[in-house]
């Protein structure tokens, strides 16, 4: 691995080993305190020096002191460090990136300012993680700085909030509680919430509306990634309709709209090509409920899809969200009563071949069925995932892949503990039941 760069805590000094940029925003605060209690648990090796960053000084303070708050602390110390640095300055960008091993971006939506945090860390010798759950953003990553990155022997991982460790992590742990061969997994996602409701801060719509909005650009984007087709392995998994009813869990379900499809593809991809394992089909679902929910869907997903094809639809969308997503997107986000009262549980159902049995002949004979449940999606399982990327990427740096680059969370953490890191702070993988032959 390059000199510099995010290598062990030996060489190069820099005064911080992470940095939260966008601290004041509204996943940012809670990224915060997720890295406050982190740091303060004294499960790492040595001190945690961190700093938070972000345009307004007063608001940093202010994110740090409410951070201390919630930890039943005074303050959190003089070793955090405030940086002042904005998304529209480069030269600002550059100079947090020269102070620290890792970046933890949390200013989105990414398309429109993803990339200068990228740039700044790839070009200053600093990791960056993100929370994005946009493919167009994290593949066009992968095609401009991946080559960068490894020179450099820095690692930039997409998708380390909800989108998509559970389901990208959950795969391969459903791989490695199988004896035999994965070929093929279906998830199911459930969003429990409390009487108030659950309802998600308007960035993610934001994010939504110009995603849907660009479908076609991310096919070019593709075309010109110019992707090895992975192989399918065992039984072709089936692709179920857009609305269906799931004898599982006995209620309807829909595929799921977000990156996870995508970002466990580049994995099974990567750990193929690059450590010749058995690639995994897969498919992730989402279970909406009875008849009604589906009528209730039918209608807003038809008028969003109307919408979003123009740029006056879009700019309704985007200044009316809860009323165009019916109350499940807000500008001000959940409160913390509606964030307690939720949870989510991703169940995962896999098929491959017991130990001896060739997958290149005859039906799949095992099944397993694992689970990954954790709290509140959004803002509580998200930064809890990001900071357990972010410690899994400081501190089992021997496990990580030896070349630098822009990977997928799997890519990146499958040899990590990772999982265990997840399992001890409240995002828990379990198998439910065993293969039977």
């Amino acid at each position: 691995m390059a000199a510099g760069g995010s290598g062990g805590r030996a060489g190069e000094q820099r005064p911080y080993e992470l940095v939260v940029f966008g601290a004041s925003g509204f996943t940012g605060q809670f990224v915060v305190e997720e890295v406050a209690r982190a740091a303060s648990s004294g499960e790492l090796r040595g001190a945690l020096r961190w700093a938070v960053a972000g345009r307004s000084r007063t608001k940093l303070q202010e994110v740090l002191e409410q951070a201390a708050e919630r930890l039943g602390k005074a303050a959190l110390g003089p070793e955090v460090g405030v940086l002042l640095c904005d998304v529209g300055d480069p030269g600002s960008l550059a100079a947090m990136a020269r102070q620290t091993r890792l970046v933890l971006n949390c200013v989105g939506p990414y398309r429109f300012f993803g990339e200068p945090v990228v740039k700044a860390c790839v070009e200053n010798g600093a990791s960056c993680i993100d929370i994005s759950g946009e493919p167009q953003f994290l593949e066009g990553m992968y095609l401009k700085y991946n080559e960068k990155a490894a020179e450099k022997g820095v690692y930039v991982i997409g998708s380390c909030g909800f989108d998509s460790i559970p389901a990208d992590m959950g795969v391969l742990y459903t791989r490695d509680k199988l004896k035999g061969t994965l070929t093929a997994v279906e998830s199911f996602l459930n969003v429990k919430s409390g009487p108030e409701g659950a309802c998600i801060h308007d960035g993610t719509w934001k994010s939504a509306v110009y995603g849907l909005a660009d479908q076609d650009n991310l096919k070019k984007l593709r075309k010109k990634i110019g992707y090895a087709p992975v192989p399918v392995v065992g039984a072709k998994l089936k692709r179920r309709g857009f609305v269906f009813y799931s004898q599982e869990f006995k209620q309807y379900a829909i595929p799921f709209m977000g990156s996870d499809v995508s970002v466990v593809k580049r994995s099974q991809r990567y750990l193929h090509t690059q450590l010749q394992e058995t690639p995994v089909q897969y498919g992730a679902y989402v279970n909406i409920g009875g008849l009604g929910s589906v009528v209730k869907l039918m209608i807003a997903g038809i008028l969003f899809l109307l919408l979003v094809k123009f740029s006056f639809g879009r700019k309704l969308l985007t200044k009316y969200p809860e009323f165009f997503s019916a109350g499940r997107f807000t500008k001000k986000g959940p409160t913390q009563k509606q964030m307690d009262e939720t949870s989510f549980t991703m169940t995962f159902f896999g098929e491959g071949y017991s130990e001896g049995q060739n997958p290149e002949n005859g039906k799949p004979n095992v099944k397993i069925c694992t689970q990954v449940k954790g709290p509140e999606p959004g803002y509580v399982a998200t930064p809890i995932a990001m900071v357990q990327a972010a410690l899994a990427l400081l501190e089992d740096i021997s496990y990580l892949p030896k070349q630098g680059g822009v990977y997928s969370p799997g890519a990146a953490f499958s040899k990590t503990k990772l999982i265990e890191r997840l399992n001890s702070h409240g995002v828990e993988f379990s198998v439910i039941s065993q293969p039977e032959v």
